[in-house]
């Protein structure tokens, strides 16, 4: 009984997931495309930072993206496979040696940055 209950969520599953999305991950720079609604109106904006942390799998699976605009760090936690993503851009891909990337909130300025992989 386990077992057909495991195999219909993961047909269900495979019908919400996105394909089209690049590789990237823990310290790569990417832009997030997402539509924002606002009243009856619908716009496209970035969110242009460096991947921090990715964290869960199938479709719960989901990303941080980390900015500093105006002197204050942002963050924000996207899903991966949210209909509201239109598509991710991967800028930089950058050289760390960790999955997680919380010690760049400690950081500011030039010790903030991390070391890009040449294409």
């Amino acid at each position: 009984m386990n077992f057909l209950k495991e195999k219909l969520i993961e047909l269900v599953e495979k019908e919400y997931l996105k394909s089209d999305l690049p590789e990237f991950k823990a310290g790569d720079t990417v832009a997030v495309h997402y539509t924002v609604k606002e009243g009856n109106k619908t716009r496209i904006q970035v969110f242009e930072g460096i991947v921090i942390r990715i964290s869960g799998g199938s479709i719960q699976k989901s990303f941080t993206v980390r900015k500093v605009s105006s002197g204050v760090g942002v963050e924000r936690i996207i899903p991966i496979n949210s209909p509201l993503i239109d598509k991710i851009e991967v800028k930089k891909i950058g050289k760390v040696r960790r999955a997680k990337l919380y010690y760049l909130r400690g950081l500011s300025g030039k010790a903030a940055r991390i070391k890009e992989i040449r294409k």
